[in-house]
């Protein structure tokens, strides 16, 4: 990661329940290669995912010290010692042309639009995002507690998760492939796979395994992802598109949200819950439709560079 150059592109990492949002998070690189350009996400997502996992153990602990008020004061001192850190970052100072809000908007939009693999993905997640808000934030829950073990059995999926995020980015740093676009859409399929568990209330170890597995496959699609589009768009631009991808994705998450327990008390949990996982097979395999999905291609590595794995 020393060797690339690291721009100030840090967008806001969202609060909520784990892995109930697209797992695009990162920050941009420049580098001269493709291959370290994918490596410095995985790392930086390793130590993203590894620190998240040593906070979920340590608000328990500190929780259990000093009572859950001086835990979350001291959740919230965490941002301020965040905001000094990054104060003291040394970046280089850039020249962008003056231009107003509305046109940056509106060049950022043309790049967006004229990518059909980028605004596919994007509306194929904002359906994927209100499943899994849906799944995180209320039937997850309500159907453990119904069965499963109640709490103490959610927590141990929500782990099994979190271990496979860090698994995912690791193996994701070397993985290299033709296609990416491909290969982190169909990296999307698993996390149906856990849902459809809860939904027939499945044994809570294999769900955790499932869990496990999704919490792989997430990070893969993350990295792929993060490395695709800061190769393919261009770096003025790139800040504005990631803004049009967030928005897309988020967009029906409130929704997920809001229709879970209607939808539930209406036709029962494990019907909703199996809604959810079909709702995400099925956008998903809508986006292999697109013909830039299945045939957007890295570039090919340098002479004596690492040959791609797969597809």
């Amino acid at each position: 990661m020393r060797r690339c150059g690291r721009s100030a592109r840090w967008p806001h990492w969202r609060g909520r329940p784990p892995r109930c949002s697209p797992p695009r998070w990162t920050a941009s690189f420049r580098c001269s290669s493709t291959g370290r350009l994918q490596r410095a996400n995985g790392l930086l997502r390793v130590g993203m995912n590894s620190s998240m996992l040593l906070g979920l153990a340590l608000s328990g602990v500190a929780v259990a010290l000093v009572g859950a008020g001086w835990a979350l004061a001291l959740n919230a001192a965490s941002f301020v010692v965040s905001a000094l850190l990054i104060r003291g970052l040394r970046l280089s100072a850039r020249v962008r042309p003056r231009a107003s809000g509305w046109s940056e908007l509106r060049d950022g939009w043309r790049e967006f639009a004229r990518r059909q693999w980028l605004w596919v993905v994007v509306v194929q997640y904002a359906v994927v995002v209100a499943a899994l808000n849906a799944n995180a934030g209320v039937l997850g829950p309500l159907v453990t507690e119904g069965g499963l073990g109640g709490a103490r059995s959610w927590s141990l999926i929500v782990a099994a998760q979190a271990l496979g995020t860090i698994t995912g980015a690791g193996l994701a740093a070397r993985l290299r492939v033709h296609r990416p676009v491909l290969v982190a859409v169909l990296a999307t399929f698993p996390a149906a796979l856990p849902i459809a568990l809860l939904a027939v209330r499945a044994p809570v170890p294999l769900i955790a395994l499932a869990m496990f597995g999704s919490g792989i496959a997430a990070d893969v699609f993350g990295v792929l992802w993060a490395t695709t589009l800061q190769r393919e768009v261009p770096e003025a631009a790139l800040s504005r598109v990631r803004s049009y991808d967030w928005f897309g994705s988020l967009a029906f998450a409130p929704l997920g949200l809001l229709a879970a327990g209607p939808v539930a008390a209406h036709l029962g949990v494990g019907r909703a819950l199996a809604g959810c996982a079909a709702l995400i097979v099925l956008a998903t395999a809508a986006a292999l439709l697109s013909p830039q999905v299945r045939g957007l291609r890295a570039p090919r590595p340098a002479s004596g560079g690492e040959a791609p794995d797969g597809p």
